[in-house]
């Protein structure tokens, strides 16, 4: 099954964890991408559009307010929720006091999640 992870992270919390830590830390992420990971960072810039009556609308800020920006993304082919939680707790924004938020991937390309394994 494949994962969508969203990590959330200040760059002033990064900046506080010792450099040999960072480099550990960002050591995980590697393995993450040999297991075949879509990785990406992301600018803290963020644009949200609404069109809720048809006409878009957008706001500078993230929805809903975040007391963390959203730093990266990841999609990760895992078999079991627990493996993919034993995998991002190594990451940066796990440690960094950040968050990581897991969330299932039901449909990618219009295929069934059942579809997305190996």
């Amino acid at each position: 099954m494949k994962f969508l992870c969203l990590a959330y992270g200040s760059e002033k919390d990064w900046s506080a964890v010792p450099r040999a830590e960072q480099d550990s830390l960002l050591a995980q992420d590697e393995i993450l991408r040999k297991r075949g990971a879509l990785m990406g960072a992301v600018e803290p810039k963020v644009t949200t559009v609404r069109a809720w009556n048809g006409t878009p609308e957008t706001a500078k800020e993230p929805f809903p307010q975040l007391s963390v920006p959203l730093a990266g993304f990841s999609i990760i082919e895992a078999e079991t929720l627990d493996e993919v939680v034993d995998m991002v707790a190594k990451t940066p924004c796990a440690r960094a006091k950040g968050a990581i938020e897991v969330r299932p991937i039901m449909i990618l390309n219009d295929k069934e999640w059942t579809n997305l394994k190996k």
